[in-house]
C-alpha cells in the first residue's frame, strides 16, 4: 500500500512523515465486486485513493442509457471535486472488483491545504489532468470513428493496467463487452465489430475480461 499511496497525488509531495499523518487522518473502505462506493446526485463530502482493485465512474442519462467515464485502479483519486465544491456527485462510482480506498473527509483536508501549499497544487494538477482527459474523450466523440476510440481505450487501458509479457501486453480490465462499449461511447456491436477487426488483423487477443495488446504500434496509428 506504501508504494501506491505514495504515487498518489495527495501523497506525492509529502515527506514521510507528513506522509504517516495523513494517513492517520483517513479512513479505510472496502466493498465488494459490483457494490456502489457513492452514487450520481448524492451530497457528497469526501475524496477516495484507491489502494487496490479497480472502480468505474459511469452517468446515466435521462432516457436510462448508461456511458462510462473512467475506469480507475490504485493510486488515483476519485471523488475530489467534492472536496473544493461540496454538492450532489456527478457520477456513480462501482466496484468492478473487489476495492479497497482510503477515504477522506472535507473537514480533514481543509488543515492540509492551508497549512501545506504543495498538497493543494497537487490536487489542482489532478484535477487539470482529469479536465484534460475530459476535454480529449469530448473531442474523440466528435473527431474519431468507433475503432479509433476503441484502439485508444485499450491502449490507455494497457497503460493503466497492463503486464508486459513476450506475447503482448495484457491487459486485465474487468469489464463486460457492453460495459467497453460504454466507455468508448458506441453500441456493443459496433465495438465487437472493432475487436473483431483488429484480433483478425493480429493486433490483439481477445480474453475473458482481458485482452493481450500484440500489435501496440498499428492500435496507436489507427487510435489517431
Amino acid at each position: 500500500m506504501d508504494d501506491v499511496l505514495s504515487s498518489a497525488p495527495l501523497f506525492a509531495a509529502l515527506d514521510a512523515e507528513a506522509s504517516a499523518a495523513l494517513r492517520a487522518s483517513m479512513e479505510n473502505t472496502t466493498i465488494a465486486k459490483g457494490d456502489v462506493l457513492f452514487h450520481e446526485g448524492q451530497l457528497g463530502d469526501r475524496m477516495y485513493i484507491i489502494t487496490g482493485g479497480k472502480v468505474k465512474l459511469g452517468h446515466t442519462a435521462p432516457d436510462g442509457r448508461e456511458s462510462i467515464l473512467a475506469i480507475l485502479g490504485p493510486g488515483e483519486l476519485l471523488g475530489e471535486l467534492s472536496l473544493f465544491d461540496p454538492g450532489p456527485r456527478t457520477a456513480t462510482a462501482v466496484a468492478l472488483t473487489d476495492l479497497t480506498a482510503l477515504g477522506l473527509g472535507h473537514a480533514a483536508l481543509r488543515p492540509w491545504l492551508t497549512g501545506r501549499p504543495e498538497v493543494a497544487e497537487s490536487l489542482l494538477q489532478a484535477l487539470a489532468q482529469r479536465l484534460r482527459r475530459t476535454n480529449d474523450a469530448l473531442a474523440d466523440l466528435v473527431f474519431s470513428d468507433v475503432p479509433g476510440r476503441v484502439a485508444k481505450a485499450l491502449l490507455e487501458l494497457g497503460d493503466k493496467f497492463g503486464q508486459q509479457m513476450p506475447d503482448g501486453v495484457h491487459v486485465t480490465h474487468d469489464m463486460t463487452q457492453e460495459e467497453l462499449a460504454q466507455l468508448v461511447g458506441a453500441s456493443r456491436e459496433t465495438v465487437n465489430k472493432a475487436l473483431a477487426d483488429f484480433a483478425t488483423r493480429g493486433w490483439i487477443k481477445l480474453e475473458s475480461r482481458s485482452v493481450v495488446l500484440i500489435d501496440t504500434e498499428r492500435l496507436a496509428r489507427r487510435s489517431r
